[in-house]
């Protein structure tokens, strides 16, 4: 059932655009269009709410899939499909704070995830932006979020800013519409990699959400609180789907590559008979293969609200960076034995290898986590 949402006929037509959005530093236009009228940007909405009512852990098959086409498409989308987990994940403990998410989604609303700071390594926790209280429980968001992917077709915003007026700061969360002001969207993405993804800056001078699309004010700092353990759930399990598709691929890729390619030493053999490039892939197959199972079963307990107690955030951080920094040596590998040709721009593999590269600085990263296990399992370092 949950294939059909992705037929391999439209992930071709996906894969044959990825370069040409690449070459030109091009927003994914046609993907989209195709995406929405397959449904897929309503994939996880419950099927009484008019998507496909998809868990989490089928989510992360399908943005596997997705990412091993075009995996700057599939990084811009799942910013949309986490804050669609997030309300999904709060409905199903009792919340229904944020199913406002899920109507709009499933009304054809595109959710953009407005959080990264520069300089910010508080990320969920705190906040340089200002949340301003308007007196009638809504409230006004100052500030500039970075890597704002989906920037030229997002129409719902989700942000949070710190209110500082009451005496007691406070993080608050809400939704913004983009056609409501107060939104600047800078055109300045040019990166190494992930190009179509159109990550932009955007500048929140006044961005007002009413009462009805805030959605939570907590104290800052760590907490427990479901919606943003959704965020954190949501985000890393995802994001880890979207590079372990990219590795697949850059291994699949790599095998067809290694067929082609003949030996004059070995008298014109193919290079997949070479006893070292042999290992160099079943090595990367070996890594790969191991992330599969952690994200099906993480995934599998945040839909079945397994408790996992304070192991949870850290297991959750492991997860994402375990499969960004497995899936850039998988790359690095089919790479390496691919041979020169992909050193080339126009080649799948140095396209694929720019666009693993942005696994590195998604949250957490690798010194959080360590810090975050550190923590678990030895205490916190005395003041």
């Amino acid at each position: 059932m949950t294939t059909d949402l992705l037929p391999d006929a439209l992930l071709e037509r996906i894969r044959g655009r990825a370069a040409g959005y690449d070459r030109e530093n091009a927003f994914f236009t046609e993907d989209l269009a195709e995406l929405v009228e397959a449904g897929y940007l309503t994939a996880m909405v419950p099927t009484e709410m008019g998507g496909a009512g998809l868990s989490l852990e089928e989510m992360t098959r399908q943005q596997m899939r997705l990412a091993g086409a075009a995996p700057a498409t599939a990084l811009a989308v799942n910013m949309h499909h986490v804050w669609v987990a997030v309300a999904r994940i709060v409905r199903a403990r009792g919340d229904h704070s944020c199913d406002l998410v899920l109507e709009e989604a499933a009304a054809g609303e595109i959710f953009a995830f407005g959080v990264s700071e520069a300089g910010n390594d508080l990320v969920l926790f705190g906040s340089a932006s200002d949340a301003v209280p308007d007196g009638e429980g809504g409230y006004s968001f100052h500030g500039t979020k970075i890597f704002t992917s989906f920037s030229p077709a997002w129409t719902r915003l989700g942000t949070f800013g710190t209110d500082r007026t009451g005496g007691e700061d406070r993080n608050v969360w809400g939704f913004v519409t983009r056609d409501g002001g107060g939104v600047e969207v800078r055109e300045d993405w040019d990166a190494m990699g992930m190009r179509a993804s159109q990550s932009c800056t955007t500048v929140l001078a006044g961005a007002h959400a009413p009462a009805e699309r805030i959605v939570r004010r907590l104290e800052p700092g760590p907490t427990t609180d479901p919606f943003v353990f959704g965020i954190f759930a949501a985000f890393e399990i995802l994001l880890a789907s979207v590079y372990t598709g990219i590795a697949e691929r850059a291994l699949d890729v790599a095998v067809e590559t290694v067929h082609r390619r003949r030996s004059m030493a070995a008298g014109g053999a193919p290079y997949a008979h070479d006893p070292d490039i042999r290992f160099r892939l079943a090595d990367a197959a070996i890594q790969l293969d191991g992330i599969y199972p952690q994200i099906a079963q993480i995934a599998r307990d945040v839909d079945e609200q397994v408790d996992r107690g304070a192991r949870w955030l850290p297991q959750l951080s492991a997860v994402k960076t375990r499969a960004t920094e497995t899936a850039k040596d998988v790359v690095e590998k089919a790479v390496r034995v691919s041979g020169g040709s992909a050193y080339f721009s126009r080649s799948e593999l140095s396209r694929l290898y720019r666009d693993v590269l942005a696994g590195i600085f998604h949250p957490s990263d690798d010194e959080s986590v360590h810090r975050a296990w550190a923590g678990a399992l030895l205490g916190p370092v005395p003041d």
